[in-house]
């Protein structure tokens, strides 16, 4: 059968964020509960899709007052949007294992194109006969397109948080059976 179903193992997977602040440091963080759903089509990989949903105050940068702050209405509002969302819109096979993953990111009710660089990192079989396989991914967002503004001037110049968010994807799935 060419199209397959493989559901995201979020114990063996990761959603990770990085971000600039104070202009010259970075600040890293997770979320750390979201599912999703990849189909693959061995005959046609550019009808591949990717469903994934990120719970919002799921967010963890390891310092709870920030973690907080980042829940509340300056950032994700978490209250009114609980969900982070990427639905993937087609998938461009590239060379080496490599390939883009085109889709809509919504994050505060608000969508915009995205697309993800991945690259498959194999497959195989876990020591119960689950069939695995491996993914990672980048992409680059600007917080401000999906109203995440809050913001500070330095006194030194600058601001206190960056716009620019780089996000790192490292997925193992699951395959569904038959």
């Amino acid at each position: 059968m060419a199209r397959e179903f493989w559901d995201i193992d979020p114990s063996h997977s990761s959603v990770g964020f990085t971000v600039r602040h104070m202009v010259f440091a970075k600040v890293h963080g997770r979320f750390s509960k979201f599912a999703g759903t990849i189909e693959i089509d061995r005959e046609r990989p550019g009808n591949s899709s990717v469903i994934v949903t990120i719970e919002a105050k799921s967010i963890d940068t390891h310092e709870e007052k920030r973690d907080a702050h980042l829940r509340s209405a300056d950032f994700l509002d978490v209250e009114e949007f609980p969900e982070l969302a990427f639905r993937s819109t087609g998938v461009r096979p590239g060379e080496g294992g490599k390939f883009q993953v085109v889709g809509d990111l919504a994050i505060r009710g608000v969508a915009r194109p995205l697309t993800l660089e991945a690259e498959s990192l194999g497959e195989g079989k876990d020591p119960w006969g689950n069939a695995r396989a491996g993914f990672t991914a980048h992409a680059t967002v600007n917080r401000l397109d999906y109203g995440l503004k809050w913001n500070q001037v330095l006194e030194a110049g600058g601001m206190l948080v960056g716009d620019r968010v780089d996000v790192e994807i490292d997925i193992e799935a699951v395959k569904r059976a038959p």
